[in-house]
């Protein structure tokens, strides 16, 4: 049995947990008074990794010689499939996407005793006991209820049942490993804490080790949470990029937790302040990665992203209630120790903005929590079921989201302990002029463009309270819109201060320096402080795309060959249907296509009697496994998208049914996450001396954010838009749509948020 390939893998998943188990062992007893036992327990980590890796490359080599031995294989895969594909098919499931986390948990485990080298000896012991628990776990759970190299009962199939079509996306490539690299990556901080919670080494020494692995967690998080967006966007068709469906609320719990940590860390690190809260945020953080994992994979609440029902849900249970009750102990053990020195002296200081935005961020992660599970807990309280839907958190998520969004840009006006009056009014005129000047243009010319201030609930209000709640609501696009600009101002005027300061220090030296020498030394100096500014534009840019959501227009409409219809600015004329392969009318890649034909209907678009060239919405109906998708054609611009679906066509007559969405600022979002990234590239970026900064520093400290925004902007406009280069029939950005329809079902299906993995 063990000489073949699915019994070598079973074989090494045993490996990993024994040894992971060795690990353990040898940490304890190198952190009880034996320092000589540290060194075989980096080594037994390193083996640990190196078996994951070992049993990913056995799964990959069985995909790619489709060794249908396998059952994951066969379920995952067929012969059709590209070499791209089979590859994604790794995390296309259960089984496989469980050896995905472990095989990125063993990566970190590597780096991170890497990292450590000769430092934190003290820690070390502990953090790599924690972090091969965590390891045993998953290993636990391959070997008992998901093992991704399990046999068929039957034997050998002759073809595997394929990939599902909506998980064969690009999109679907990276969006599921970026996503993972977050919820994997907080591990390391939750290991440093449990680490510095044991020694009783509760200083800044664990606080400063632990910043950038939860920067860099928090990094992949964003990334993984937008993609999955774009993934949405672009596969489920129904013209909308977030639809709060559980799985991808899971997603985004850790986000907030994480978030929150990386402000009130400064806070610690400045004022030796909010100790208790930031292990508090720390733990919640991981908790919140493996309930996120446990609700995509135990079926008890409905989902279309998440998958089959399994048996795994008892054991990821048992895993949260024990990592709930290590913390919580190890927190109150420690607590005198916790307990810091100083307090906020100020409600008008950065500690306490802070310390609010921390309370609002909080406050939504247990709104989403709550939202979500509230399926559960009405079964469970009052014996049936009841769920809520986008309506609902959509009425209460946009003012929570504009709160948060209005103390981001607050904190930075305020200084450390204590701010003056003189000061608050310096810091305050410049932002708040520019947002009144904005507010007013948009209250006075946004309707003339398309984007009235007050947007009306279409909903029928009743009730004094329901009206007057609605009547707020109305106002909300207004209120972002100037919020956005009040946030670009500060972060503006923080550049700014910094530069004309900088600029007059060195006057007085005699040796002035330039604007542009000025910005480059400021931003070097403080890449973690001008790098967190650059975030905060990123997300001010996504903010700007949420609000588009508030002036979308959308028709369905039943067109003949040669009939036009207007929605907004644009004016689509119906031209036919092709079937590719086949119609001579198909370009090369389309007849080239295998494994499905392709039902495309042309339509041409005018933008304000200006041609922008053909959209093809279409239908896909693939062989394996069978099953009909619809693809949407999409026309993007940074303004806004032109969203089609064909929703049917009569074969017959050609008459076909569309829907049109005119999505505005949509591809803000996209831009948004270039700039996050960039950000987050800078603060990351190792600190190194200041005193010969030239144009190579520059160009060495914002590599991470031009590469971000470049990214942006490509995927903002590779189609054609009132203001892209239109498209040619039959080009990648031509055939770029999206695939909606039902799963098969025999297969899981993959979410955007915590995807396919």
């Amino acid at each position: 049995m063990w000489l073949s390939l699915p019994g070598f893998g079973t074989l090494v998943v045993y490996g990993i947990l024994v040894m992971a188990a060795y690990t353990f062992a040898i940490s304890l007893a190198a952190g009880q008074g034996r320092p000589r036992l540290l060194q075989s327990a980096r080594l037994g980590a390193y083996a640990t990794s190196a078996l994951i890796l070992c049993g990913v490359l056995l799964l990959a080599y069985a995909f790619i010689t489709h060794d249908f031995r396998i059952r994951y294989v066969s379920r995952y895969s067929d012969r059709s499939m590209s070499t791209t594909y089979l590859f994604t098919a790794l995390w296309g499931g259960q089984d496989g996407s469980l050896l995905w986390w472990t095989l990125l948990l063993g990566g970190y485990t590597a780096a991170a005793v890497r990292w450590m080298k000769g430092r934190y000896r003290q820690l070390q012991p502990y953090v790599i006991a924690t972090l091969m628990v965590v390891v045993a776990f998953f290993a636990i759970l391959m070997i008992f209820a998901a093992n991704p190299f399990e046999q068929n009962i039957a034997g050998a199939k002759p073809d595997g049942d394929g990939l599902n079509p909506l998980l064969q996306n690009y999109w679907m490539i990276i969006h599921p490993p970026a996503l993972y690299m977050g919820f994997v990556g907080c591990a390391v901080p939750f290991a440093f804490a449990v680490a510095a919670l044991v020694t009783g080494r509760l200083d800044s020494e664990w606080i400063v080790a632990v910043r950038k692995w939860m920067l860099f967690a928090f990094l992949f998080l964003s990334i993984g949470n937008v993609l999955g967006m774009i993934w949405a966007y672009e596969e489920l068709g129904w013209g909308g990029f977030w639809a709060w469906d559980p799985v991808e609320n899971a997603a985004c719990l850790p986000w907030f937790t994480a978030a929150a940590y990386v402000h009130s860390t400064m806070i610690q690190e400045r004022r030796n302040m909010l100790k208790v809260w930031n292990v508090v945020l720390i733990c919640t953080t991981f908790i919140l990665t493996i309930f996120g994992t446990f609700l995509t994979r135990s079926g008890l609440i409905a989902s279309v992203h998440s998958f089959a029902k399994s048996d795994i849900g008892p054991y990821f249970t048992y895993f949260l209630g024990f990592s709930i009750a290590v913390s919580a102990g190890l927190i109150a053990w420690r607590l005198p120790l916790l307990r810091g020195r100083n307090k906020i002296e100020s409600l008008t200081s950065r500690e306490a903005m802070f310390v609010i935005n921390n309370w609002a961020l909080l406050g939504a992660m247990v709104f989403v929590l709550i939202a979500t599970t509230f399926p559960l807990l009405t079964e469970a309280i009052a014996d049936r079921t009841v769920t809520v839907g986008p309506p609902f958190y959509n009425k209460w998520m946009a003012p929570i989201g504009l709160v948060i969004f209005a103390l981001m840009g607050l904190a930075p006006l305020f200084g450390w302990r204590k701010t003056s009056g003189e000061s608050l009014k310096k810091a305050f005129t410049f932002p708040l002029a520019v947002t009144g000047v904005v507010g007013v243009l948009h209250a006075l010319l946004g309707s003339r463009f398309g984007y009235p201030p007050i947007v009306r609930s279409a909903e029928f209000e009743t009730g004094a309270l329901a009206s007057a709640f609605a009547a707020v609501s109305s106002v909300l696009p207004w209120v972002t819109v100037a919020l956005a600009a009040f946030n670009v101002a500060v972060v503006v005027q923080e550049f700014y201060r910094g530069v004309r300061a900088r600029r007059s220090s060195t006057k007085k030296k005699g040796e002035q320096e330039g604007v542009l020498t000025a910005l480059v030394r400021l931003v070097d100096k403080s890449r973690r402080r001008y790098g967190g500014y650059i975030v905060h534009l990123g997300i001010t840019a996504m903010f700007v795309g949420f609000v588009g959501t508030a002036w979308t227009l959308e028709s369905e409409v039943a067109m003949d060959p040669g009939q036009s219809h207007t929605i907004g600015d644009y004016t689509l004329t119906y031209e036919g249907t092709r079937m590719c392969p086949g119609s001579p009318k198909c370009s090369p890649a389309e007849q080239a296509e295998l494994g499905k034909r392709m039902l495309f209907a042309d339509l041409d678009v005018t933008y304000r009697g200006r041609s922008l060239g053909t959209v093809s919405p279409a239908k896909f109906i693939y062989q394996s496994p069978p099953q009909t998708t619809t693809e949407v054609g999409l026309l993007r611009g940074m303004r806004a998208d032109l969203y089609t679906v064909l929703a049917m066509a009569d074969p017959q007559t050609k008459r076909a049914t569309f829907t049109f969405h005119v999505n505005p600022f949509v591809s803000w979002i996209w831009l948004g996450l270039g700039i996050l990234m960039g950000g987050c590239a800078l603060s990351l970026w190792p600190e190194v001396s200041t005193q010969r900064v030239g144009a190579w520093s520059y160009v060495r400290a914002t590599a991470g954010a031009a590469a971000g925004i470049g990214f942006a902007f490509y995927l903002a406009t590779t189609s054609a838009t009132p203001y892209t280069v239109p498209l040619r029939e039959g080009s990648i950005g031509h055939l770029r749509a999206t695939k909606a329809g039902t799963s098969s079902a025999t297969q899981e299906t993959a979410a955007p948020a915590l995807g396919a993995p």
